[in-house]
């Protein structure tokens, strides 16, 4: 198996820049993309240097040119990602081994329009259920979500929990579930302080010990989780070089702190890319 220097995942202003960089350095670069980024929604840019295009125009430029300089572009949804101590696992339906990981998914963190959600977050709301199953061994828990990122959530539970619940409030879904409701949620119900269950619509309960939220794909909240890294409301924790406090794992642009501007997003990924690069080299000077 390939094993590349560097995964980024997703393919905005961030995670191209971050690619860019690393790719002109020589190393190996994969990236993950599903064409959702957030600048394709952009009418006119007016605000970063250079640019008199739309949202849409500069993202196809930007895979062009990474394209360009020798980055491999996956379209694919990552769905997970763990490290074994040596290398990063990131897994789309099949698995990619990378020295390096860089987080550059934007803002997409979801978090549904229901009553009780913020009440009960830490409560039995989780983000993550390889951070959390463990704590509901035994016990019944729900997957909110109908995409592939639930299928994962709901495939990772089920080995751990008691009883796992799919919920795919409303949406229609091809998933695969021993147990799934698709009756619309009204609100999360609590018990002194903490989950002890969701009512829908049409006046009816059923009792949970958790609740995981997998709506949409995997943001880089859930993942930065996964991985363990620090994550606040505002964004992922990283230092001056875009790593957060893994060794070798980045986050950039968005899903950080700070302004969510192209400018900063690019400024991270090329902070992140030429370290990565850098460090790399060090790394195979030393052992040689």
């Amino acid at each position: 198996m390939k094993i590349y220097d560097t995964v980024v995942v997703g393919a905005g202003p961030a995670g191209c820049a971050a690619a860019l960089y690393v790719a002109r350095g020589g190393k190996s670069v994969r990236v993950f993309h599903n064409g959702k980024s957030a600048l394709i929604k952009a009418h006119s840019i007016g605000n970063y240097y250079g640019a008199a295009t739309s949202g849409a125009e500069l993202y196809e430029k930007g895979l062009a040119q990474i394209q360009s300089v020798g980055a491999e572009l996956v379209n694919a949804e990552v769905v997970s990602c763990s490290f074994d101590g040596e290398y990063f696992r990131t897994n789309s339906g099949e698995e990619t081994l990378s020295r390096t990981l860089v987080i550059a998914t934007g803002a997409t963190r979801v978090k549904p329009n229901i009553k009780g959600i913020d009440e009960f977050e830490g409560k039995g709301v989780s983000y993550c259920a390889v951070c959390d199953a463990f704590f509901y061994r035994k016990k019944t828990v729900a997957v909110l979500g109908a995409g592939e990122f639930a299928r994962h959530e709901y495939n990772e539970l089920s080995r751990v929990v008691g009883d796992v619940i799919l919920l795919s409030d409303g949406e229609k879904t091809t998933i695969s579930a021993d147990k799934l409701d698709s009756r619309k949620i009204e609100r999360l119900v609590g018990n002194n302080g903490r989950l002890s269950g969701v009512r829908f619509t049409d006046g009816n309960e059923i009792k949970l010990d958790g609740l995981f939220v997998a709506q949409g794909v995997l943001g880089g909240y859930s993942l930065a989780k996964q991985l363990g890294a620090f994550v606040d409301n505002d964004g992922i924790k990283v230092d001056g070089r875009c790593m957060t406090a893994l060794k070798g794992l980045y986050a950039v642009g968005d899903c950080t702190h700070g302004i969510k501007q192209i400018a900063k997003a690019v400024y991270d990924g090329m902070t992140a890319g030429l370290d990565i690069s850098s460090s790399l080299s060090a790394a195979r000077k030393s052992k040689a």
